[in-house]
C-alpha cells in the first residue's frame, strides 16, 4: 500500500468522479490535500481507500454531496464521465442523463471554491457542442469565475501515448491574471522504456528486444464500460496500432512473459503496465477483479497531466507547489536499473 506524502498540504479539494486516483495522484504531487473524493464505482472507491486510508472517501454518487459542506475549499475537481461526449457513444451532451457538469456547477455555486477543474474527452471541444461549453463558461462567469477550455494530449506531459483530454479551468476573478495554462515539455518516454523493467520482470530473454521495437509512444487506453467491451486495448485501430509495437492488443495478461517464453513472442500488457502506460507510480494499488482493475486504470486521468494542471493553479492561488515529476524520475531510475 502507498504511503500517504509527508509534506503537508497547503491546498484543499473535493474531487467529484475521482475514479481510481489517476486526477488524484497528480492533484496530490501539485500541493493538494483531499476534503473529500466522491466515487460512484464500489471497486475503484476502494483503490481510493486502498491507497489513502486517511482520506474521507464517498462511495456513492456526486447528487449526494451538498457543496455547503465544503465552502472555502481551495479546488473543486473532477473527471466527469465522458459518455455524453465520446465519438464512441451517441454524443447526447446535454441530453445524456450521465452528463454531470450541471451537478459540478451546482457545487461551484455552494461551495464556493477559489479554482475549479473539470477534465473530458476530446468530443466535447467538437463544434456540435460549441454551445454547450459556451453555456458552461456563462455560468461560471456569473458565479464569479474566468474560466477557458484546453485540449491537452498527455504526451506532452512526459506520459507515452496520446491520450487528448480536454480541460475546463475556471479561477475566482481576482486569481486570474496569475493563471497560465501549463507548457508541454520534452519528449516522452517510449513505450518501451517505459515497461521495459516489467516486461523482462519474469525472466523473458526477448525482453531488451522488444523494447527497441516498442520505440514510440501508445494510441489512447481505452478502458470501456461495464456495459460494453472487456478487458482488451481498444477498438481496431487502436490494436493494429499497438500491434506495430509489438503489443498483442486483444487482451489483458495475468503475468508478464518467462523464462521459457519464446524470443519473437508478442506480448500482452499486464494491468501493471497499463497503469504505467497511464502514468501511474509503481506503488499506486487497484481493488477489485482484473476486468474491473483495467477499467479503472483505462478511464483514468494520467496524474503527470493533472500534476502539470494543478501546479499552474496552485500558482495561480498563491502556492509554490512541490516537485510533480515523479513519473519521468521513476522512468530514469528504471532505465539507469536495467542500462
Amino acid at each position: 500500500m502507498m504511503n500517504d506524502m509527508t509534506t503537508t498540504p497547503k491546498l484543499t479539494v473535493l474531487e467529484i468522479c475521482a475514479g481510481a486516483g489517476g486526477q488524484s495522484v497528480g492533484l496530490e504531487q501539485a500541493g493538494f490535500g483531499h476534503s473529500l473524493a466522491v466515487e460512484i464505482d464500489r471497486d475503484a472507491a476502494a483503490t481510493l481507500r486502498l491507497n489513502r486510508p486517511s482520506w474521507d472517501v464517498h462511495h456513492g454518487d456526486v447528487r449526494d454531496i451538498d457543496g455547503k459542506d465544503y465552502t472555502g475549499i481551495d479546488l473543486l475537481a473532477g473527471g466527469v464521465p465522458c459518455p455524453p461526449f465520446s465519438i464512441a457513444g451517441k454524443q447526447l451532451g446535454a441530453d445524456d442523463e450521465r452528463d454531470l457538469f450541471p451537478e459540478a456547477i451546482r457545487l461551484v455555486q455552494e461551495a464556493k471554491p477559489s479554482a475549479v477543474m473539470l477534465e473530458n474527452v476530446k468530443g466535447l471541444a467538437s463544434a456540435r457542442f460549441s454551445t454547450y461549453r459556451q453555456s458552461i463558461l456563462n455560468a461560471l462567469e456569473g458565479l464569479g469565475y474566468e474560466a477557458d477550455w484546453q485540449l491537452f494530449y498527455s504526451s506532452e506531459f512526459g506520459v507515452p501515448q496520446l491520450r487528448p483530454r480536454f480541460i475546463l479551468v475556471a479561477v475566482k476573478k481576482r486569481y486570474h491574471k496569475n493563471f497560465n495554462w501549463p507548457v508541454a515539455h520534452g519528449t516522452p518516454p517510449t513505450v518501451g522504456e517505459v515497461l521495459l523493467p516489467l516486461m523482462k520482470s519474469g525472466g523473458w530473454a526477448g525482453a531488451a528486444a522488444w523494447a527497441k521495437k516498442a520505440n514510440g509512444i501508445a494510441p489512447t487506453v481505452v478502458g470501456g464500460s461495464k456495459k460494453h467491451g472487456g478487458a482488451d486495448l481498444g477498438p481496431t485501430r487502436a490494436k493494429v496500432a499497438w500491434l506495430q509495437l509489438g503489443v498483442d492488443g486483444k487482451g489483458i495478461a495475468n503475468e508478464a512473459p518467462g523464462i521459457e517464453t519464446p524470443l519473437n513472442h508478442v506480448p500482452r500488457l499486464t494491468n501493471e503496465m497499463v497503469a504505467r502506460v497511464q502514468g501511474f507510480p509503481l506503488d499506486w494499488e487497484f481493488a477489485g477483479k482484473k476486468t474491473s482493475v483495467y477499467r479503472q486504470i483505462g478511464n483514468a486521468f494520467p496524474p503527470p497531466v493533472a500534476a502539470a494542471i494543478g501546479t499552474s493553479i496552485a500558482t495561480a492561488l498563491g502556492v509554490k507547489a512541490p516537485a510533480n515529476n515523479q513519473f519521468e524520475l521513476s522512468v530514469e531510475r528504471h532505465l539507469r536499473a536495467v542500462s
